[in-house]
C-alpha cells in the first residue's frame, strides 16, 4: 500500500475539497441514520406500543434530549389529531431528513469533482515532465508504443480504478463507523456476532483481489505490445504495403490483441466476482442475526424490543452497500495498482542527465571543444573507446566512417543527450556537466537526417523554442535556408500547416525548414547529422547551399557518408568501431596508401 499512500499525494494541494467532502459525507450520513430511525416511532404509532409524553425536557446536547422531544410532539398530535396524524408528521419528517442527506452527499461529490479531474491531470504533467527529463539512451530500450501505453492507458486505469473509488473510501468508512456506532448502542451482543462473522468475508475477498491484481499488471503490458505493434504499424506502414506484409502484421496484431484479450478477461472474471461475494457474505450475516435476534426478542433474554431488532436489521442492511462498495474499491484499487507500479517504473527511471546544483551559466563559446579520454557504453556494449579531440572556435571538423561506427553517438554527447561511461567533454576548459543544461544547448544547433516537424505552423517549426517570436527574424532565417520560396507559395504562408511529422513536404522542403530552425537560433556551435544523405541531386544542392551559408562564422561537427561534402573540412575524422582510426584534411588523407578514408574515397568515386 505504500505506492497507494505516495499516489494520495497528488491530493494535497486539494486538501480543502477533500476536508469539505469528508464533512458533507458525515452530515449525509447522520441523516440518513436519523431517517432509518424514524421507523421505530412509526412502528410504535402502528402498533399502538407509542408511550404518551406530556412534559417537555430541559435542552440537552444529548440523543435522549431529541428522543424525548420527538414523542412529547408526537404524544400532542396523537392527543389532539389521532395517531393518522402523528404517522403522517414520521413520514414528513422522514422526507426532510433524505432531502438534506441527498443534498449532502451532492455536496460532497461536488466538492470531489475537481480533486478527481485535477490530480489524473497533475500525474499525467508529471509524466510527461519525465519523458523529457529521461536520456535518450532510455528510449533505445524501452519501445514508444509501451510509454504511450504508461501515459494514456494507465493513467485512464488510475482515474476509473483508484480515483473513482476515492469517493467510496472518503464516504462508506463514515457511514459504516456511525451506523456500526448506533448498532453498538442498539444491541452489544448482535453486533459483536456481526464484526466476528465479517472477518471471513474480508480474508476471501483479499484473496481474490491478490490474484486479481498481478492478472491486471500482465495485462496492461499485454496492452503496451498492442500501442507498440500499432505504433510500428503506423510508421512502417509505407514498408509494410510495400513487401505485401500486411498480412504478417495483421496476424501480429491479432496474436497481441487475442493475448490481452484472454488476460483482460480474467481479470473483469474476477473483478466481477467481488460484489456477489460480498453480497453472499452479507446474506449469511444478515440471516444469522435475524435467527439470534429473533430468538433474543422471543425469549426475553435481551433488552431489545421487536421494533428495536427491526431497525437493527434495517441500519445492519444499509451497512452492507458501503462494505460491499469498500469490497468493489478494493479490487478497483488492486486492479489500478497494476497501473501504478507500471508508471512507477517511469517516474523512477533514473535521470542520468542531472544537472549540479552549482551549475554555472554560459552565454557565449570563446576557445575550444575538447572529447578527453572519453568512452561511452549502451549496458555492456561499447559504443566510443578513448576520443581525444580538440576543435577550436570556427572550424569545421567531419566525422566519417561506416554505419554503426559511433558519429552519431559522439556529437549526442556534446548537448548533453547522454553522458559519457568515462572521460570528460569540455566547451572552453570547463567540463559541460558544470554548465547549466539549457544555457550549454542553446549554444548549439541540430540539424540530423531524419528532419524533425511538428505539425504545426510554418512559423511555430522555425521559431520552437525561441520565447518572442519575430515574424521578420523567421523570414529571414528562412531566405538563409532556401526555404522562403515554396513557404511563400503555400495557402497562407508561414501560417501555413506542414502536417503531422511535416508529411505535407517533401525530404528537400522538411530539410530547409529543419535548417532554418537552426538559423533563427542563431547558436555558435553547429551539428549537421547527415544532413543531406537522403535528398535526391536538386534538393541536395539546395540544402548544401543553405548549410554552408548557415556554417559561416560558426563551430561545425558534421557527419557525412558523402566524403564530397566535407572536402573543405578543416580536420576530417575517421572513425571506426568507436576509435579515431585517423584525422587530417582531405588532401592529407587521401596520400595514405592503405588509409581507411583512401578506401572509402574510392569506393564513392567508384
Amino acid at each position: 500500500m505504500k505506492r497507494f499512500y505516495r499516489l494520495l499525494r497528488y491530493l494535497v494541494p486539494y486538501k480543502w475539497n477533500v476536508v469539505q467532502n469528508v464533512i458533507y459525507n458525515v452530515l449525509g450520513s447522520f441523516f440518513a441514520l436519523f431517517s432509518f430511525v424514524m421507523i421505530i416511532p412509526f412502528l410504535k404509532v402502528l402498533f399502538d406500543n407509542q408511550p404518551l409524553v406530556t412534559e417537555p425536557m430541559e435542552f440537552e446536547l444529548k440523543t435522549q434530549y431529541f428522543i424525548h422531544t420527538l414523542n412529547y410532539y408526537l404524544s400532542k398530535l396523537m392527543i389532539l389529531h389521532g395517531k393518522p396524524m402523528a404517522m403522517v408528521l414520521v413520514s414528513v419528517i422522514v422526507v426532510v431528513f433524505s432531502l438534506l442527506k441527498t443534498g449532502f452527499l451532492f455536496l460532497a461529490n461536488y466538492m470531489l469533482a475537481p480533486v478527481r479531474a485535477y490530480t489524473v491531470r497533475d500525474l499525467r504533467n508529471e509524466i510527461y515532465h519525465k519523458v523529457l527529463r529521461l536520456p535518450l539512451s532510455f528510449y533505445s530500450e524501452s519501445r514508444k508504443g509501451d510509454v504511450i501505453a504508461r501515459i494514456s492507458n494507465d493513467v485512464q486505469e488510475i482515474e476509473t480504478s483508484i480515483m473513482s473509488s476515492l469517493q467510496m473510501l472518503i464516504r462508506d468508512p463514515i457511514t459504516v463507523i456511525i451506523y456500526m456506532i448506533f448498532l453498538f448502542s442498539t444491541s452489544l451482543k448482535l453486533t459483536l456476532l456481526v464484526l466476528l462473522i465479517l472477518p471471513f468475508s474480508a480474508l476471501i475477498i483479499g484473496r481474490i483481489a491478490r490474484k486479481l491484481r498481478r492478472r491486471a499488471f500482465k495485462g496492461q503490458q499485454r496492452l503496451g505490445d498492442v500501442l507498440s505493434i500499432l505504433e510500428e504499424t503506423l510508421t512502417g506502414l509505407r514498408i509494410i504495403k510495400g513487401f505485401n506484409g500486411e498480412e504478417t502484421m495483421d496476424r501480429k496484431f491479432r496474436d497481441s490483441t487475442n493475448k490481452y484479450a484472454r488476460l483482460l478477461m480474467k481479470v473483469m472474471r474476477k473483478r466481477y466476482l467481488a460484489g456477489p461475494v460480498s453480497e453472499w457474505m452479507g446474506t449469511i450475516v444478515l440471516m444469522t442475526i435475524m435467527s439470534v435476534g429473533g430468538s433474543m426478542v422471543l425469549s426475553g433474554q435481551e433488552s431489545i424490543t421487536s421494533e428495536g431488532l427491526i431497525v437493527f436489521l434495517v441500519v445492519f442492511s444499509q451497512v452492507i452497500t458501503p462494505v460491499k462498495n469498500l469490497s468493489n474499491a478494493y479490487f478497483n484499487i488492486q486492479k489500478g495498482m497494476a497501473s501504478v507500479d507500471r508508471i512507477d517504473e517511469l517516474l523512477n527511471a533514473e535521470e542520468r542527465i542531472v544537472e549540479k546544483p552549482d551549475a554555472k551559466p554560459i552565454s557565449s563559446f570563446n576557445e575550444s571543444i575538447e572529447f578527453r579520454n572519453v568512452s561511452f557504453k549502451y549496458e555492456k556494449e561499447d559504443v566510443l573507446k578513448d576520443i581525444n579531440i580538440k576543435i577550436k572556435k570556427g572550424q569545421v571538423v567531419a566525422l566519417v566512417g561506416k554505419s554503426g561506427a559511433g558519429k552519431s553517438t559522439m556529437v549526442d554527447l556534446l548537448p548533453r543527450f547522454m553522458d559519457p561511461s568515462q572521460g570528460e567533454i569540455l566547451i572552453d576548459n570547463v567540463p559541460i556537466q558544470d554548465y547549466r543544461i539549457k544555457d550549454l544547448r542553446n549554444q548549439m544547433g541540430i540539424v540530423s537526417q531524419q528532419s524533425i516537424l511538428f505539425n504545426d505552423t510554418f512559423l511555430n517549426n522555425i521559431a520552437f523554442g525561441c520565447e518572442d517570436v519575430d515574424l521578420k527574424k523567421v523570414k529571414d532565417a528562412a531566405e538563409v535556408a532556401n526555404a522562403s520560396e515554396f513557404i511563400m507559395d503555400s495557402s497562407e504562408g508561414y501560417n501555413s500547416g506542414v502536417g503531422e511529422g511535416g508529411n505535407k513536404l517533401s525530404g528537400g522542403q522538411k530539410q530547409r525548414v529543419s535548417i532554418a530552425r537552426a538559423v533563427m537560433a542563431n547558436p555558435p556551435i553547429l551539428i549537421l547529422d547527415e544532413a543531406t544523405s537522403s535528398l535526391d541531386t536538386e534538393s541536395e544542392r539546395l540544402v548544401q547551399d543553405a548549410i554552408e551559408q548557415l556554417m559561416k562564422n560558426r563551430t561545425s561537427i558534421v557527419i557525412a557518408h558523402r566524403l564530397s561534402t566535407i572536402k573543405h573540412a578543416d580536420v576530417i575524422l575517421v572513425i571506426d568501431e568507436g576509435r579515431i582510426v585517423e584525422q587530417g584534411r582531405h588532401d592529407e588523407l587521401l596520400k595514405r596508401q592503405d588509409g581507411f578514408y583512401r578506401k572509402l574515397h574510392n569506393m564513392q568515386m567508384f
